[in-house]
């Protein structure tokens, strides 16, 4: 005698299943807008509560203060998504403005040809030892920051000499502007476009998601994972020291006593920006919000004007740990569902 079924359990795991396929799409979303969100909140609230926020002009000015460090965050990401880091991008950053400035003697051509020539060395070495050595990322991009930094101080006399951009065309793209925004801007945007398209659209992108994945996965569907990572440092490196380069055009000089910590601005607008630390996820749009995100708090800082500019690492360091911690829930929730 068989034993009768329910007529009803289909529905009832049809349901569950939908209802499964959707707390992933809101934690899904949660994750990569996230940081949108908070920006978009941050940002009414600004304009509600402080008048200088509202100009033009402020805007501007924020967009010209984050091309630099979203160049920076735009290489990390793509690094992070592989499941590495690089800490290094800080000292390229330094070590890309004094090469441009001493190298804009030579015109604008060298100004921009030297630092990218010496950093994407530098970020190539990382992408080599790391690839293929299989030596940790935080070791390998650690020395890299200091050997860096100290090639800066070796050329620039222990940081007692100044090099002065003497090109007129590498200076005015520094301080230029185009529809009264920044040249700098537009030259961010325009590689922020071609960063999107070539994670979302390319071969190659679709490598470094597989890469962060999974790595055994990967090679066995024939992702050549350590061309891959090479090219991630690589690129890391170019972004950072094109970054010193109009950094160094906007100043009119290679400052030698910058780029300290950007590499830790970087990997916290990554992470906030929902990129997982672990690998595997993450957008440049995300990025780019993150990047926005602690752009605006530090302006919003100087709105307010007697708070000491210290606490927008304070602030950065909350989002971070907080970012962090619900990132690794969001993961558990997904895999629980």
């Amino acid at each position: 005698m068989g034993i009768a079924s329910d007529p009803e359990t289909p529905a009832i795991v049809v349901e569950d299943v939908r209802k499964a396929e959707r707390t992933d799409r809101i934690v899904g979303t949660i994750q990569r807008q996230g940081a949108l969100a908070v920006l978009i909140v941050l940002t009414l609230i600004a304009l509600a509560t402080f008048p200088n926020f509202r100009s033009f002009d402020n805007a501007a000015t924020i967009l010209v203060a984050a091309a630099p460090p979203m160049l920076i965050a735009l290489g990390m990401t793509f690094v992070i998504i592989t499941g590495g880091i690089d800490l290094s991008v800080g000292s390229l950053y330094v070590l890309g403005g004094v090469l441009a400035a001493w190298a804009s003697q030579y015109g604008l051509l060298a100004a921009f040809a030297l630092p990218l020539a010496v950093c994407g060395t530098i970020g190539l070495a990382n992408g080599l030892l790391i690839a293929y050595t299989r030596m940790a990322p935080f070791i390998v991009t650690l020395a890299a920051l200091l050997g860096a930094r100290g090639l800066m101080r070796a050329i620039s006399s222990e940081g007692s000499n100044t090099y002065l951009v003497q090109d007129d065309a590498f200076r005015k793209l520094g301080n230029g502007s185009f529809l009264d925004i920044g040249y700098q801007v537009w030259l961010v945007a325009a590689l922020v476009v071609i960063g999107m398209v070539v994670l979302a659209r390319s071969r190659f992108g679709h490598s470094i998601y597989a890469v962060g994945g999974s790595e055994d996965a990967a090679s066995l569907m024939g992702v050549p994972v350590r061309r891959t990572k090479v090219w991630v440092y690589v690129l890391s490196g170019l972004l950072a020291g094109l970054a010193g380069a109009i950094n160094a055009a906007k100043l009119g000089s290679g400052v030698t006593v910058l780029g300290t910590g950007m590499e830790l601005d970087a990997i916290a607008a990554v992470v906030i920006g929902g990129t997982l630390l672990t690998g595997g996820a993450g957008t440049i749009a995300g990025t780019i919000a993150g990047v926005l995100l602690l752009g605006v708090i530090q302006n919003l800082i100087n709105q307010v004007g007697n708070v000491n500019s210290n606490w927008q690492q304070v602030i950065s360091g909350a989002f971070l740990a907080l970012v962090v911690v619900a990132q690794t829930y969001l993961v558990r929730l997904r895999r629980v569902t």
